[in-house]
């Protein structure tokens, strides 16, 4: 009876995601050991942020932060692992947890996103793509499903697909589930349904991510993380190579979680869109691109998202000329937070967001730095 029930686990994992996310439980920031995945080579010309030796002033009452330490001691208490903050391009601050450290690889879950989304503006300037007005099923023949024909590009990185999808991380039945834990995405993909008109609602769906990761597959010829690593993992001076998680052995990439890189080399994702889309003077994603992703105006659809970027609200951005935070944000509290207005990048990753509204303290920590 024993080994009748071993081997139908056995049989369970290695066929049902249901079992795999019993037998992992909960994601974590080491799932990248779990899974199969892709290699992405590090840059040839590598960038070192400076290292400030200086001591880091701070005044932010609400979190009882005033000093290096006092930033140490919040850190610890509220599960962060990595937390780096970079101005002027250098590194004024960076902590690690124990046992965690600079060459510490670190899932990226939905911050993969953005990097996505660059993709997709990258595919569109090479003319791979015709426009962000195309439907999506003039790159995905196996969207038979009615309604599908109506969701353009642009929907998808806006979330506002109208797809029916439940995004419950707790649920090992839920959709998240199976698009994390299963091995046939693309399966998982023929099976979506609309629920709504595409463009009307904002609707935060990860499947939609992978709809624009199958789409830059199909229209380049390359895997998503060949085109990252040729487009802009090795132009963006990143240090360390990454890898890209996988559905199975040669399968599909992760495309809406599974970037999985060193601390430092997230920041510089935030350091190209600060910079416009420039890296050393050499435009990666195009201009236009970015300031859609990270800028307001009269025709953004949210204040507080746009091509798998968030924004902290300023709703006095008008005075601004659009200027406002933004953010590469992932589940468990991992962020690459930018204040354009202060030149900052701040890097926190962790465990999990530990009770904190990270968006709210990242917006006064980022305005605060001297």
């Amino acid at each position: 009876m024993r080994y009748l029930f071993l081997i139908t686990l056995v049989l369970l994992f290695n066929s049902c995601h249901v079992a795999r996310f019993f037998v992992y439980n909960f994601a974590n920031i080491t799932d990248y050991k779990k899974f199969h995945n892709s290699e992405i080579a590090q840059s040839d010309t590598p960038f070192k942020f400076q290292v400030s030796d200086r001591e880091l002033s701070l005044h932010l009452p609400k979190y009882s932060i005033y000093n290096d330490v006092d930033l140490d001691r919040f850190n610890e208490l509220h599960k962060s692992v990595a937390f780096v903050i970079i101005k002027n391009d250098s590194i004024v601050y960076q902590w690690y947890a124990d046992k965690y450290e600079r060459n510490t690889t670190f899932t990226s879950f939905s911050m993969a996103k953005s990097y996505v989304s660059a993709l997709v503006g990258i595919a569109i300037e090479e003319g791979l793509i015709s426009s962000v007005e195309d439907p999506i099923t003039d790159y995905l023949s196996e969207f038979k499903n009615s309604g599908f024909e109506n969701i353009t590009i642009e929907n998808v990185l806006n979330m506002r697909t109208g797809i029916a999808y439940k995004e419950n991380y707790y649920s090992p039945f839920g959709n998240v589930a199976i698009g994390y834990y299963g091995r046939s995405l693309d399966r998982h993909l023929k099976k979506l349904k609309i629920k709504r008109e595409p463009g009307k609602q904002f609707d935060y769906v990860s499947i939609a991510t992978q709809i624009l990761g199958e789409i830059i597959e199909k229209s380049t010829g390359k895997s998503l993380s060949l085109y990252c690593e040729d487009k802009i993992w090795k132009k963006i001076g990143t240090e360390f190579g990454a890898t890209w998680s996988l559905d199975r052995k040669d399968g599909m990439e992760k495309a809406f979680c599974c970037l999985n890189a060193k601390a430092v080399d997230y920041a510089k994702m935030g350091r190209l869109y600060l910079h416009g889309g420039a890296w050393e003077g050499a435009q990666v994603v195009p201009k236009e691109w970015v300031k859609a992703s990270v800028e307001k105006s009269s025709s953004s659809k949210d204040n507080f998202y746009a091509y798998q970027w968030w924004h902290f609200p300023d709703y006095s951005s008008e005075n601004n000329n659009g200027i406002v935070d933004f953010y590469m944000q992932g589940h468990l509290g991992q962020y690459v937070y930018v204040n354009p207005n202060n030149n900052a990048i701040i890097v926190r990753l962790g465990t999990n967001r530990g009770g904190v509204y990270w968006d709210g303290m990242l917006n006064e920590l980022a305005a605060t730095i001297k």
